[in-house]
């Protein structure tokens, strides 16, 4: 997989219609972010090209006049490539600083951590 340029927030929620729907036409995916906030159909066409100058997305011939997109990479090996560049860069590759900087941060409930102590005796038994 390529070097991933980092999306923006208006970027990653475009990434996101596109990893349920796609492919999309710009359209489709202007109704389907507007329907939740308001944003002009050219800043929604923009924002899907600067996807398309990052190589997140590729663009077929559509119906008509139009352009269809999908996303180049699927939503796991995105978001793995993103989460381990934030742990690089914010926490120096460090899984335990992250976590415990997590948890210190937040109020996990007692659910929470039960969960996170079943899930941490499966990595145990790997």
């Amino acid at each position: 997989m390529k070097n991933i340029r980092k999306p923006s927030e208006a970027e990653t929620a475009i990434l996101r219609v596109l990893w349920e729907n796609q492919p999309c036409t710009v359209k489709t995916i202007h109704e389907i972010i507007s329907a939740s906030k308001e944003v002009g159909y050219t800043t929604t066409l923009k924002q899907v090209q600067r996807l398309l100058e990052k190589g997140l997305v590729a663009r077929e011939p559509g119906p008509g006049k139009s352009f269809v997109y999908s996303a180049v990479n699927s939503a796991e090996d995105t978001q793995s490539k993103l989460f381990n560049r934030f742990v690089e860069n914010t926490f120096g590759n460090s899984v335990s600083d992250l976590v415990m900087h997590a948890l210190g941060k937040g109020e996990p409930s007692q659910a929470e951590l039960d969960e996170i102590r079943e899930f941490l005796k499966t990595l145990d038994k790997n």
